[in-house]
């Protein structure tokens, strides 16, 4: 479906128009959007582009510009090239949509390069600190829900918004799986583990409900949430991040380990059991097999260090 087409928007009118082409269409994230569109229009301003301007005067940028904003930012503001390009990404996005809308018919950052980045190796959690991690929760209703949450990250390597997203009819647990909602609105189907269908059924019939009891008005808008916060209403990214901060401070030999670290032992753990990387893909929601190759190398690195610490005359 086309983007809806108005006759002379001004800059400020096609700003908002590509705001929430990000979030209906891409599903981008309020963080993603809200930094796309600040990218947007600090470009505009450096290119001395006023958003009561009509949308049409985009027509007249030129890459040679976009490439000496980008060069400013770098070179004499000290912009850290993963900043720099996502400026790019977001610029990107922005001309492409201009064009599609009608408002530009060329678009200038076609021949603009991305700079190299190296990309970061994820912080490694063992099978054994996975397993005291997930031991750790008391038989509270909160310390339920903190085993099944703490199972689920492990046992699907969802994302955190997409496990905050979760509905109670997402899971199925007699056919043991549960339904996620990756970046772009893709859905997809992966499997639970049996500890985390245990840990869920528990947290389903003992714990849920006991928090959903909490909620200031019963019935409201987390009713069918999954995963439920103290006073009964949805639990949020924050939340997560609160939860696990709590448990690993509990734990001598873990530092710094964010939500997102049980994914990449998710991922790690099943390439060194033997999973075919297409299938770790499938199940992380990666749209490309390069962006997944990155567990492979950490998981080398880690049969490495085992063959170090075990064999006589390594």
């Amino acid at each position: 479906m086309g983007a809806p087409k108005q006759a002379t928007p001004n800059l400020g009118e096609a700003l908002e128009a590509y705001r929430g082409f990000l979030e209906a269409e891409k599903g981008y994230s309020p963080h993603t959007v809200r930094a796309y569109t600040t990218d947007v229009l600090q470009c505009l301003a450096a290119l001395g582009l006023d958003t009561d301007e009509p949308a049409a005067r985009l027509g007249e940028v030129e890459s040679g510009q976009l490439r000496a904003f980008l060069g400013t930012l770098s070179l004499r503001e000290g912009y850290a090239r993963r900043s720099v390009a996502r400026k790019l990404a977001a610029l990107r996005s922005f001309f492409r949509y201009g064009r599609r809308s009608g408002w530009v018919e060329h678009d200038p950052t076609d021949v603009l390069e991305a700079p190299k980045l190296e990309k970061p190796l994820p912080r490694l959690m063992s099978v054994e600190q996975v397993f005291r991690l997930m031991s750790l929760p008391d038989e509270s209703p909160a310390g339920l829900r903190d085993r099944a949450l703490l199972e689920t990250l492990y046992a699907t390597g969802a994302r955190v918004s997409e496990l905050v997203r979760l509905d109670v009819t997402q899971v199925d647990l007699g056919r043991r799986e549960v339904f996620l909602f990756g970046k772009g609105a893709k859905e997809r189907r992966v499997p639970l583990g049996s500890e985390a269908v245990r840990s869920l059924a528990r947290y389903l019939a003992e714990g849920r409900p006991r928090l959903a009891a909490r909620a200031r008005r019963p019935g409201g808008a987390s009713r069918e949430a999954l995963w439920l916060n103290q006073r009964g209403g949805r639990l949020t990214a924050r939340g997560v991040r609160h939860i696990l901060d709590q448990y690993v401070a509990r734990l001598a030999d873990l530092e710094h380990i964010s939500p997102h670290a049980l994914r990449h032992a998710f991922a790690t753990h099943l390439l060194d059991g033997g999973a075919d990387i297409r299938v770790v893909q499938e199940l992380l929601g990666h749209a490309r097999v390069s962006t997944t190759q990155i567990y492979t190398h950490v998981s080398r690195l880690h049969l490495r260090e085992v063959y170090n610490r075990a064999h006589p005359r390594a």
